[in-house]
């Protein structure tokens, strides 16, 4: 399944944001069934609160199109997204938004929040979640309970 395989993707992304002391998660942006940018966390190496996954994958992929609409695009990422990343894909227009595991704090997919549908938005995003889940989840269990 290419959700799987692109899900593997932002998987290996998230290690390289733990590996550098980061919350481990990543994000792969796709259209046309070929990646055209990435992102994992960075809010503490670029001293950047936004440096998250996503809005780094956001930004690669609408440099990369030369366009701040990412039409017809498809971004997985490991975690479910926070409001200023719902935010900026909406604004960003992405097609579909695909996430591993739910994020009950501040994920405001289906957690904390359910915003992607809401009618003050002018886009709505198709979503899916859950795919390799447990694997996401056990990894940013592992990376806190390092840390306590």
């Amino acid at each position: 399944m290419q959700d799987e395989q692109f899900m593997r993707h932002a998987l290996m992304l998230a290690k390289k944001a733990e590996e550098a002391g980061e919350v481990p998660v990543g994000a792969v942006m796709v259209l046309d069934n070929e990646i055209i940018a990435e992102g994992y966390n960075q809010p503490i190496l670029s001293h950047d609160p936004s440096a998250h996954a996503e809005m780094i994958a956001i930004r690669a992929a609408a440099k990369k199109l030369s366009n701040y609409r990412l039409l017809n695009t498809t971004l997985y990422v490991t975690l479910e997204p926070c409001t200023m990343c719902l935010g900026a894909m909406v604004h960003a227009r992405i097609k579909r938004l695909v996430y591993a595991a739910s994020d009950p704090k501040t994920g405001v997919i289906e957690s904390a929040a359910k915003l992607a549908n809401s009618t003050f938005f002018n886009h709505r995003l198709e979503v899916s979640s859950g795919i390799l889940a447990d694997e996401s989840a056990a990894m940013l269990r592992a990376f806190f309970q390092s840390r306590r």
